[in-house]
This record gives C-alpha cells, sequence and structure tokens, in this order.
C-alpha cells in the first residue's frame, strides 16, 4: 500500500478512506484573463445559518501577474451599506475597491467578510476552505446572479490588508489552514503523525518515493505515513497545506 497519491488517483482501501470526508480545504489554480466577480465569503456562523454549511477563509499565492496586473481588496474607505448597495448596482462599487498592484510571489490572505476581485493577467493558487459559498456583489454585467442582501450581511465595508511579501517559507495560517512554501532538491520527507499534509506542485519535477511528479498535480500525505524519499530538479517548488 502507497502511503502517498496524486489527489486525482480514484483509489480504493485503507489510504483513500483514510482522507477526510468532507475534504477540509480545496486548492485551485486560478488564471484570469479578465476581472473576476466582486465578492465575500461568510463566516462559519453566518453560513451555517443561512446555506447550512461551512463558511469560506481563503488566500491567494501569486505564481505570476503580467505588468500592470491588480487584485482588489477592501474600500477605498469606509462605505455604509446604503452606499454599497447603490455602487453594486451601478458599478460605481469597481471604484471605490482599494486595486493593488500584484507581482509573482505575493500572497493576499483572505478573512470571511473581506471583499476582494481579481484582476485580468494573473496566475494564483488558491487555498480555502471547502465550501461552495460565494456571494456576488458586482460580476461586469454578465448574466449570473448577485447576493447583495447576504453579501451586505457579511461584508467589511472598509479598508483591509493588501497583499504581502511573505518573509520565509510560510504562507498564511490561520485556524482552517496553514499554507508553506516548500523548496526540496532531495530529502527524507517526515509525514506528521497526527495530520495529514497536502503537497501542491508549484514549479518543477521530481519523485516523491519511485512515483514521478509534475507542475499541477497535488499529493496527499495521510497522517502517520512512514518516512519516504523526495527527490527534485533544483527549480522545484511546492506548496504544503494543512490543517492545523
Amino acid at each position: 500500500m502507497r502511503p502517498w497519491f496524486p489527489v486525482s488517483d480514484r483509489k480504493i482501501g485503507e489510504v483513500w478512506l483514510s482522507m477526510p470526508d468532507p475534504f477540509p480545504i480545496l486548492v485551485k489554480f486560478l488564471f484570469t484573463s479578465g476581472r473576476l466577480s466582486v465578492q465575500v465569503h461568510p463566516d462559519d456562523a453566518y453560513a451555517q445559518a443561512h446555506e447550512g454549511c461551512s463558511g469560506k477563509a481563503e488566500m491567494f499565492y501569486v505564481l505570476d501577474a503580467e505588468p500592470g496586473a491588480k487584485l482588489a481588496a477592501g474600500f477605498l474607505r469606509p462605505l455604509s451599506r446604503v452606499e454599497a448597495r447603490e455602487a453594486a448596482l451601478s458599478g460605481e462599487i469597481e471604484h471605490l475597491l482599494r486595486w493593488f498592484p500584484v507581482a509573482a510571489g505575493q500572497v493576499c490572505c483572505i478573512p470571511p467578510g473581506m471583499v476582494h476581485a481579481l484582476g485580468a493577467g494573473i496566475t494564483v493558487c488558491e487555498v480555502e476552505q471547502n465550501s461552495p459559498v460565494t456571494y456576488r456583489l458586482y460580476d461586469y454585467g454578465r448574466p449570473r446572479q448577485l447576493h447583495l442582501d447576504k453579501a451586505l450581511d457579511v461584508a467589511r465595508l472598509e479598508p483591509v490588508p493588501g497583499p504581502f511579501e511573505p518573509v520565509g517559507p510560510l504562507l498564511a495560517s490561520c485556524q482552517f489552514f496553514v499554507a508553506e512554501r516548500l523548496v526540496v532538491t532531495e530529502t527524507v520527507y517526515q509525514p506528521d503523525p497526527s495530520r495529514f499534509h497536502l503537497l501542491v506542485v508549484m514549479e518543477g519535477s521530481g519523485r516523491i518515493g519511485e512515483e514521478r511528479f509534475a507542475p499541477g498535480e497535488a499529493w496527499y500525505i495521510p497522517a502517520g505515513s512512514d518516512p519516504f524519499l523526495m527527490a527534485a530538479d533544483p527549480r522545484a517548488v511546492l506548496l504544503r497545506t494543512f490543517v492545523p
């Protein structure tokens, strides 16, 4: 029995069944060709009361950004609920958001209640609570549902911190997940005895045991797995995430 395997594998048996259900962390790669919707996520209490599921905290790890690329986080100034609603309906909200220039290697932490949007020309790895709940405030005229009442119930209508350059390997840490940047050439990997790890390949290639890994893959390391050899080329960068 392998103590690790790509998440995309359709395995059965002890290893597959050791995965939490529902899996608490969702990882996505996003490639933006245009501005994404202006949105906000609820916390656990609001989501449980109104949607019957968990809320959502998330983070963006910027992998690439074209010149002039920006993301929005919070507002230029505090807004009233009435002003925010009117701005969402008119489209003025786009100009009231605070747009930050972004560059590869930056991180933006997005707790519940933080209004945010991704601009065009950005590639990010997104780590988040595994929740389906997103409330849209504005969608640039695209024919999708808005959720103004619920969004305004949970939104922080004020300035918030924007993207930052992480110091050291730690990218983000909250009660729902930890995300770390992991650079590996060759090592004996020591799994955690009490929690799973998810290894997401950002760049480069290598081996986990005898198995090859490549960019875009996610590998699940069950809690209590045996140590294994991990070897990679000098360009390999992985993101490791887990529930603290």
